[in-house]
């Protein structure tokens, strides 16, 4: 801990002519479980994007674990994204292709391994995602969406990373299903020492396994800690967010 592994200073993003980000200040250190919470329309997704390089903002610094994100070359930016993992919203697994043969691709791209090893590695992450060995052989077509979200997640992890990002990697899934996937992220954290950075809306994986939120507002970070720092702030949407939660507690 102590360390930062995400710096982002100073983002300032515009699409379609209006303005989404005005200035986000945000770090996040090494180990820690971090959440990216705001409204519709605040920009969290294109803010995920921008920090693994697949979005340029139009101004501003992002650095991953040091490095300059937009200022490094292809192959600096190749070397950066072997060390950190990303579950996007949908899972973006290839449908033809089955589970193993997903999860094994970018072992057989980045590495020099022979298929054999490549394929024995993937049914290795395939069971530490929490599937049974036998998912590698299903189509994605095949996989209810707790599985999906589950499959990705072995893909994600193929090569080691230090640093894991998930885009709603709860959405979909009925609630049996996300809290189990919550405790399996905070579970893969604790015992590889991940570092995870989420963009997530659910209110029960922040009190589940998140050690600290950050909230985008009105394009800039309102304010971060732990759900009981949230609730002191003074701001309609964060008031909205949680007094929901209560009233469904107590309906």
């Amino acid at each position: 801990m102590g360390e930062p592994v995400i710096e982002v200073e100073d983002i300032v993003t515009r699409l379609g002519g209006a303005l989404i980000h005005d200035g986000v200040n945000l770090r996040v250190q090494r180990g820690e479980v971090t959440a990216l919470i705001g409204g519709s329309g605040t920009g969290k997704s294109v803010l995920l994007k921008e920090i693994i390089g697949l979005l340029k903002p139009q101004a501003g610094t992002i650095r991953l674990f040091g490095e300059d994100v937009w200022n490094a070359s292809e192959s600096g930016l190749m070397a950066l994204r072997r060390r950190f993992g990303v579950l996007f919203q949908d899972g973006a697994l290839f449908s033809s292709l089955n589970v193993e043969q997903n999860v094994a691709l970018p072992l057989m791209e980045h590495t020099r391994l022979p298929p054999d090893e490549c394929h024995e590695l993937a049914r290795l992450k395939i069971v530490l995602s929490g599937l049974p060995i036998s998912a590698g052989l299903k189509m994605p077509s095949e996989l209810s969406g707790g599985m999906r979200k589950r499959a990705a997640l072995a893909r994600a992890l193929a090569l080691d990373p230090e640093l894991l990002f998930l885009d709603e990697p709860t959405s979909g899934l009925d609630p049996i299903s996300a809290r189990a996937f919550d405790r399996l992220i905070r579970l893969l954290s604790d015992s590889l020492g991940l570092t995870v950075f989420l963009v997530t809306h659910d209110l029960d994986t922040l009190l589940a396994m998140v050690d600290r939120i950050i909230v985008l507002a009105h394009g800039k970070v309102l304010g971060q800690g732990t759900v009981e720092d949230l609730r002191k702030i003074d701001d309609p949407w964060l008031r909205d967010y949680f007094s929901a939660r209560y009233s469904e507690e107590h309906a």
